[in-house]
């Protein structure tokens, strides 16, 4: 259905009524924490609080593969926030003023420090652990114009295309367009990159795959809002080899599960806090008592 009936914005907005879509119950013109919920801390130094969105695989994927690259001191804690009003309590604003998924507590130093935005987050653990961001100043410099590249293409992704295709009350033939045209331009620009290199920085795999693959592999591979058919995202097929080999880590299997909610019960682990539990905890194996 398309939407033609004329809007005229007023003067000053004003938020008198809900926005209409999926997530309209919990859309806010305001920050801050809406209740008092103090957050868990289990007993390693990194806690993560998280879901398993494009976003919040970013991070689980990047924690994955430091400790399969042999850093011990990357086991972490990973806590299930779910977006449903749980990102308002007080203990989670306090860790992420902007109240979005994910966000990071190192408590391996003297003081505790907050980080929060995925992107930060993947550079903060990359920086600390001197792995999978490249010294060499040009390499270097090309994973940053990735993972940037990441931060500001996918809104346009989620919030464009997947807002009015997936979740919006109405469908829009001009919004549904004027998005789909970005997002397959974005397609088109990582299938041209990846023509003629392995992994988005050159050919070594650094943050930049990290955070451009759980939003762009997904979409690849049609399980985005459903877009793939629409999208034609098989055309891409640059894209796909550059997925499929991702995704074919065992630390990208791993990290895409923790905080995972849907799916096959064998690929939730609602909660994460040791190794052991990717074996011994998935949904498939304890049922709801990991959602307690």
């Amino acid at each position: 259905m398309t939407d033609t009936s004329a809007y005229e914005p007023p003067k000053v907005w004003t938020w008198n009524k809900e926005s209409g879509g999926r997530f309209a119950s919990i859309n806010r013109p305001i920050a801050g924490p809406t209740h008092d919920k103090e957050l868990p801390v289990g007993r390693h130094p990194l806690q993560l609080y998280s879901l398993a969105t494009p976003n919040g695989v970013k991070v689980t994927v990047m924690l994955e593969e430091l400790l399969a690259a042999g850093h011990k001191d990357a086991e972490y804690d990973a806590w299930l926030i779910k977006i449903d009003g749980n990102q308002f309590g007080s203990g989670f604003v306090a860790v992420n003023p902007n109240s979005k998924i994910p966000a990071l507590m190192d408590r391996s130093g003297p003081e505790p420090i907050r980080v929060f935005e995925s992107g930060s987050i993947l550079v903060y653990l990359a920086e600390k652990f001197g792995v999978f961001l490249p010294t060499d100043v040009k390499t270097r410099a090309e994973t940053f114009s990735w993972l940037f590249w990441q931060m500001g293409s996918a809104p346009y992704l989620g919030g464009g295309f997947g807002h009015f295709y997936a979740y919006a009350p109405t469908k829009i033939e001009y919004a549904i367009d004027r998005f789909a045209m970005e997002v397959k331009r974005q397609l088109d620009v990582l299938d041209r990159r990846l023509a003629d290199n392995e992994y988005l920085a050159g050919n070594v795999y650094t943050i930049a795959d990290m955070a451009v693959w759980p939003w762009y592999g997904s979409l690849a591979k049609g399980l985005l809002y459903g877009g793939g058919e629409f999208l034609s995202v098989q055309d891409y097929k640059n894209v796909q080899r550059w997925t499929d080999a991702i995704a074919a880590r065992p630390a990208v299997k791993r990290g895409r599960m923790v905080n995972r909610t849907w799916g096959e019960p064998s690929s939730q682990l609602h909660e994460r806090h040791d190794a052991g539990d990717f074996d011994t905890r998935t949904q498939d194996k304890i049922g709801e008592l990991a959602a307690s």
